[in-house]
């Protein structure tokens, strides 16, 4: 398919985090752009506010009548359900329906693509990478499953000839993609719903590496069953950071790479997770050639996504932080931030588990990296794209939470249980629609 003969692109939930990424590319290089999304949010709001035309009842009526000609793409969610109506006028008319993983691998079969690939790190991973390369003065464009606080948006840069990308195991939808450069953060079971068990999500990733023909261009961190370069950090590896110390709340570190040591990287978003992804991003940017110098100055000034461990408040008297973590692992990441940053004091996590898949097939670690915190409070679990499942709740998830501060929370008792708290860090975790009650929460313990 040739993008240039195209005039319009229509998405069917347009309000995803990469969707809206697409679809601000495609604004930005002339293409008219509209959707439908099934709520309206601050992101719907932004690419209204840019000219958009969105709606928000599945009505094909509320298509604009000029998208009804044949060059116009159609680009679709996974989660859209196959009863969607505008999702089968479009198929049945024969229209070109695109999934979003297709038409990224279209955008960067022509372009230098990097592609950051693994259950947990991939938005933080390739949001340095993008800054790295921006600002190094690279042709990029970067699509991110986030907004990045540089740029207050998920689409680093306007370039033409290098693409950095966000390669999504979900669906296999990375397999779409046609990497130069790659790196897998980690490869933790997750997605069972699409993938049965943990070894198909392990051959998926393989698949993934296998079309990076050079292992040298290729990186996966220490001790991962992946053919690459590795990344370690305090260990024997392709490229290694050590001697980490904590100054001014920032990350200070060397990294020893195959033909240089560099000293004093400072880096600021803390968790030893975020150390690993700013040496992948390194390790990357390195390999391309970028210089180390370029490479040195955008991790110092990378001032992190929203929702990736953003603070909200940062005060003596009270800290609050909201994460997007939804998998067992990213809230064990989040606790030993946490813990690296306010020792001594009380930790209260509120978090919404999203999805009853997720919540069924890793309640007990569920449980146990809630268990960690000194006060939880549980909120009801997030749908997103799934029905209820019989005996999956919230309640289950509680009774299996050993840490006796605990507490299941309606949205309408949330602040008032919040308020209640003496914890001095708060924490609000999840993937579903907890992110839109952050300006609430903030407002009411200012």
């Amino acid at each position: 398919m040739n993008l240039n003969q195209i005039n319009n692109v229509y998405f069917i939930g347009i309000g995803g985090i990469g969707m809206s990424a697409l679809a601000r590319y495609f604004q930005y290089i002339g293409k008219n752009v509209s959707g439908y999304d099934k709520t309206p949010t601050m992101l719907t709001d932004e690419l209204i506010a840019s000219g958009m035309n969105i709606h928000f009842e599945d009505n094909i009526n509320l298509i604009p009548k000029d998208y009804y000609v044949e060059n116009t793409l159609v680009i679709i969610t996974p989660a859209i359900p196959v009863s969607h109506s505008e999702r089968n006028y479009f198929l049945e008319r024969e229209y070109v329906v695109k999934k979003r993983a297709e038409v990224l691998g279209i955008i960067t079969k022509d372009t230098f693509c990097f592609a950051v690939a693994g259950t947990h790190g991939k938005t933080t991973t390739s949001s340095i990478l993008g800054h790295i390369l921006f600002e190094s003065g690279a042709d990029v464009t970067a699509f991110i499953g986030g907004i990045v606080e540089n740029y207050n948006s998920n689409l680093i840069g306007n370039g033409k000839t290098v693409t950095v990308v966000e390669a999504d195991e979900f669906d296999r939808s990375f397999l779409h993609l046609h990497p130069d450069i790659a790196c897998v953060t980690s490869m933790d079971a997750d997605h069972l719903d699409i993938y049965g068990d943990a070894t198909s999500i392990e051959d998926s990733f393989r698949e993934f590496a296998d079309k990076v023909e050079d292992k040298t261009k290729i990186f996966v961190p220490k001790g991962l069953p992946l053919k690459g370069l590795t990344i370690g950090i305090n260990e024997d590896a392709t490229f290694k950071a050590f001697n980490i110390r904590i100054e001014n709340g920032y990350y200070v570190f060397d990294v020893q790479t195959p033909s240089e040591t560099i000293q004093n990287i400072k880096f600021g978003l803390p968790g030893r997770h975020n150390l690993m992804n700013a040496l992948m991003a390194l390790a990357m940017a390195k390999t391309y050639g970028t210089p180390t110098s370029s490479i040195a100055k955008a991790l110092a000034s990378f001032k992190g996504i929203q929702r990736r461990f953003s603070y909200q408040i940062k005060s003596d008297k009270l800290v609050y932080i909201d994460d997007y973590a939804h998998h067992p692992t990213e809230i064990n990441a989040v606790h030993q931030a946490v813990r690296e940053l306010y020792p001594n004091e009380k930790v209260l996590a509120i978090f919404q588990p999203h999805l009853f898949s997720r919540t069924k097939d890793f309640a007990d670690d569920f449980a146990k990296s809630l268990s960690q915190f000194d006060e939880i409070l549980l909120m009801e679990i997030y749908p997103a794209r799934e029905l209820p499942m019989e005996g999956i709740t919230s309640e289950w998830l509680l009774s299996k939470i050993e840490n006796p501060n605990k507490k299941l929370v309606s949205k309408d008792d949330l602040i008032p249980s919040i308020l209640e708290s003496k914890a001095k860090i708060i924490v609000t975790i999840g993937a579903g629609d907890i992110g839109e009650l952050v300006p609430k929460i903030k407002k009411a313990l200012l």
